[in-house]
């Protein structure tokens, strides 16, 4: 049997002990859900920010996020994630022995990614502007410092959101809502990009999430696993 074989059975095992609301429910966001666009958070020193950004990337369909932890290390606010941490995969950046910025972003250049640092400064491209052709990293800088000089230098593009007032930035959180708001509401009405999850990354997500919904689903798994070896 092979592993997607396995994870079939498993899947329609645990859903038995799943209400309908939940699997309907399931079906509904993972058709939605995309790896197209993806935030990567740089050394993001406040947990409500972090938390904020992860929620608000779970709530627009965001798949993947990843985090950059070279000075500020991941921390979370439980009241501010409201459980959206389970529904996405998080993606951390944390090594002691390297420039994890600079990993981060070769990761994303190798899997296909245009990086996209987000900057106040009007010599970037507005938000509004940018093509959803290929798969788009938003980039998204320290509160204090903003985009680091190794995001700058490996940036395809800098994108900024256009401001009428006399403050020259917004809240992480909020700049990030709008940047995917903008790019994701283009990416949905093209019938010509691909950027729905393969059928593969749709049964190993659907499989995480239904762990998560079913009670005792360790143990249940367990037996289940015994029964077909």
């Amino acid at each position: 049997m092979t592993e997607d074989e396995k994870n079939r059975r498993l899947i329609a095992f645990l859903e038995q002990y799943a209400t309908e609301h939940k699997r309907s429910f399931m079906d509904r966001v993972l058709q939605q859900r995309t790896r197209h666009v993806t935030v990567v958070m740089e050394d993001i020193y406040q947990s409500q920010n972090t938390s904020a950004v992860i929620r608000t990337c779970e709530c627009l369909g965001l798949q993947e996020v990843h985090i950059v932890e070279n000075y500020s290390k991941y921390g979370t606010n439980k009241k501010v994630l409201k459980g959206s941490q389970y529904w996405i995969d998080l993606v951390r950046h944390k090594s002691r022995s390297a420039d994890n910025a600079v990993a981060c972003f070769r990761q994303l250049k190798e899997q296909g990614y245009r990086i996209l640092v987000t900057d106040p400064s009007p010599d970037g491209v507005s938000i509004h502007d940018v093509d959803v052709d290929t798969r788009l990293a938003l980039v998204m800088g320290n509160e204090q410092r903003g985009i680091s000089d190794q995001a700058l230098a490996m940036a395809d593009q800098k994108v900024h959101i256009p401001m009428f007032g006399f403050t020259e930035s917004l809240n992480i959180s909020v700049s990030t809502a709008i940047c995917l708001s903008t790019l994701l509401a283009k990416l949905r009405q093209r019938n010509d990009v691909g950027w729905h999850l393969s059928d593969e990354e749709q049964i190993r997500i659907r499989l995480k999430w239904l762990r998560n919904v079913v009670k005792r689903s360790d143990l249940l798994e367990r037996e289940f696993l015994k029964s077909i070896s």
